[in-house]
């Protein structure tokens, strides 16, 4: 420590001394369930963030052995993003439902449809059972733009099997949703290139 700063120094002290507290005050809570159950995952906000980290856990559960699968709702079929050809790498199955960002479609009415149909093929797939953990991938601007009825997903997921994850990624997540939602992160953004002019970038942004 002989070459710290002052600043360094006295934040490094003064967090040794609060984690030695809390690891000597640390108790796991009481009635933690054992074993796996299903969990309906929710990653909304405003912040960058909220794919790559559902694609993060999509690689995590694959390494374990979970069968994987991958809705996109807003990504066209023909995308050939990052994560796509790692995906395709790895022998995981993925969707492209949409048509692109709605801000560029030309046809908002197609879009919809799309997303309806979409939802059909993911619904489909969560009924059928055959996979442990079902992304979603920017699911919520198709329920906030009202092209797939809360109702009939709020009862697919709740009569989805039990030992099923599904994760749902987007802006604006329905108060419904997240009150049905097992775990909801909520990415607020503090900062971002883009708002300094500095355009996306292959690798980070796609």
């Amino acid at each position: 420590m002989t070459d710290l700063d002052p600043a360094t120094r006295a934040r490094r002290e003064a967090a040794m001394r609060d984690l030695e507290a809390a690891r000597d005050a640390h108790r796991k809570p009481e009635g933690l369930q054992k074993g796996r159950r299903g969990l309906v995952i929710v990653n909304t906000g405003h912040g960058k963030g909220k794919t790559t980290a559902a694609l993060g856990l999509m690689m995590r559960a694959h390494g374990r052995g979970l069968r994987v699968r991958l809705f996109q709702f807003l990504k066209h079929e023909g995308a050939r993003f990052g994560e796509h050809r790692t995906l395709d790498v790895l022998g995981i199955e993925h969707e492209g439902l949409g048509d692109g960002f709605t801000w560029r479609s030309r046809d908002l009415e197609n879009s919809a449809a799309m997303a309806a149909h979409g939802w059909t093929l993911a619904k489909a797939a969560i009924e059928a059972g055959e996979h442990d953990l079902i992304v979603l991938d920017e699911f919520t601007y198709a329920l906030t733009y009202g092209w797939v009825a809360w109702p009939e997903v709020e009862a697919v997921l709740t009569a989805r099997p039990p030992l099923m994850h599904v994760v749902i990624t987007g802006r604006d997540a329905l108060p419904e949703l997240v009150a049905l939602a097992d775990t909801v992160s909520e990415v607020t953004p503090v900062k971002h290139a883009y708002a300094a002019g500095i355009g996306a970038q292959t690798g980070i942004e796609y």
